[in-house]
């Protein structure tokens, strides 16, 4: 029998009736059904075990959720039948860029309102991680695939409370049908990354979904946080990804961000003095003092392990105590610029295993290189409305995102109009 995908969280029940489009909808090969809300209560032992910062809050918090983990197939279909008046993918790429670019906005939104980094990083590393450098078939050899968003794998106990990684993500890609949800996971992570002050991440998109949970991987590829060789162990779950030592401790260092939660993982206290009043629900234990801040700071005090309150798994100290981790963490504690490099190609590399593109090449849809608040001398964050607006005015005048202009932007602005107001007086006289 198929496996059941997800369309309702648990708080919501399944209509009575539906219409003839809905019925349509609902009656392919895998029907629906709610998972139950302890079904994820399993206690998790994952290396990739940063929780969310705000969880059952931004759940609460929320807008309508519904139609949750929908595949590709049945998004087309809403398109077609013209509930939403979305747009389509074009049939030659898995995703459709401009559609990409938008969604990316949208996550940055989502970011600033429920400070959900941590819990999108996991999603999609949790989505790559998976892959098998042995297995040439795909998707069978795992990876970033989308493959997550199913029941069966989020199931699986290192996916505990992933679950409210894509209830946040569900609406954006109802709103972006033309996005992968394999695109959609990676592309939610790497932009959590650099909006909480990380490096960009050289990122590309185009990765196909799979179709269905029966090409799900089997559970038990993702690594632990507490085997018994703690070094060995990460080196046999990254080594079958096709990475390596430099590519481990780089992408450990991720822990920056996020707490544990004893409930989901296993390992961590209930909260500490950095977790108790969160922002979003309060608890867990984190790694660093700033959880919501990408730096350096996880070397620095898993070397030190100077603060009870900070979290240090058995997976962490292993990286200061095996002779060729130790290499790379005690650089990177020393030097922020060599680890955010590092981690960049490391994740960049992460978010491609396994996946199969359409096109071939990929998609680059470019980073947003223009920062308004640059040119100007005031501290306070522009609306992204104003930014685009500034944008085209000051481009407009001669200024390039990647060469700002020599004196005061606004000043600049305020000559021009203050000319412009000048002449149309003149003329007008």
């Amino acid at each position: 029998m198929a496996e059941r995908v997800l369309l309702t969280p648990p708080s919501l029940p399944l209509p009575s009736q539906h219409s003839p489009t809905t019925m349509a909808l609902l009656g392919g090969a895998a029907s629906a059904r709610v998972i139950p809300s302890a079904s994820l209560s399993a206690s998790s032992r994952s290396f990739f075990s940063f929780s969310s910062s705000s969880s059952l809050q931004c759940l609460r918090s929320s807008p309508r959720i519904s139609h949750l983990f929908l595949n590709q197939r049945r998004a087309e279909v809403r398109v077609s039948s013209g509930g939403y008046g979305t747009v389509s993918a074009p049939k030659s790429f898995a995703s459709d860029p401009d559609q990409l670019k938008s969604a990316r906005e949208d996550i940055k939104e989502l970011l600033r309102s429920k400070f959900c980094h941590p819990i999108l990083i996991r999603l999609g590393w949790h989505d790559a991680g998976t892959y098998n450098k042995n297995i040439e078939e795909w998707p069978q050899r795992g990876g970033a695939n989308g493959s997550l968003r199913f029941e069966i794998e989020l199931k699986h106990a290192a996916n505990a409370g992933l679950v409210n990684a894509l209830k946040l993500l569900q609406p954006i890609k109802d709103k972006y049908s033309g996005v992968t949800y394999a695109d959609l996971f990676q592309l939610a992570g790497a932009t959590a990354v650099e909006e909480a002050g990380g490096p960009q991440i050289p990122m590309k998109y185009g990765r196909v979904d799979v179709s269905g949970p029966e090409q799900c991987p089997e559970e038990g590829r993702l690594p632990d946080a507490g085997p018994p060789s703690p070094a060995d162990h990460l080196r046999q779950v990254f080594y079958r990804m096709g990475l390596n030592d430099k590519e481990i401790v780089a992408l450990s260092g991720a822990h920056t961000l996020g707490r544990s939660r004893p409930d989901r993982s296993g390992w961590g206290k209930p909260e500490t003095k950095y977790t108790k009043d969160g922002p979003g629900a309060p608890g867990g234990q984190s790694w660093t003092a700033q959880w919501l801040k990408f730096d350096n700071s996880y070397f620095k005090d898993i070397k030190e392990k100077k603060d009870e309150d900070l979290l240090v798994l058995p997976t962490d100290a292993a990286l200061f105590e095996d002779p060729s981790f130790k290499v790379y963490a005690e650089k990177y504690a020393e030097d922020q610029e060599a680890f955010f490099k590092d981690y960049a190609e490391a994740h960049a590399k992460l978010s491609n295993l396994g996946a199969k593109f359409d096109p071939p090449e990929g998609i680059v849809i470019g980073a947003e290189k223009f920062v308004a608040a640059k040119y100007s001398s005031g501290k306070r964050e522009l609306s992204e409305a104003m930014k685009q607006k500034i944008r085209a005015e000051y481009e407009a005048v001669g200024g390039s995102p990647d060469k700002p202009l020599q004196s005061n932007y606004f000043l600049n602005i305020m000559i021009i109009v203050a000319v412009l107001a000048l002449l149309t007086s003149l003329l007008g006289s």
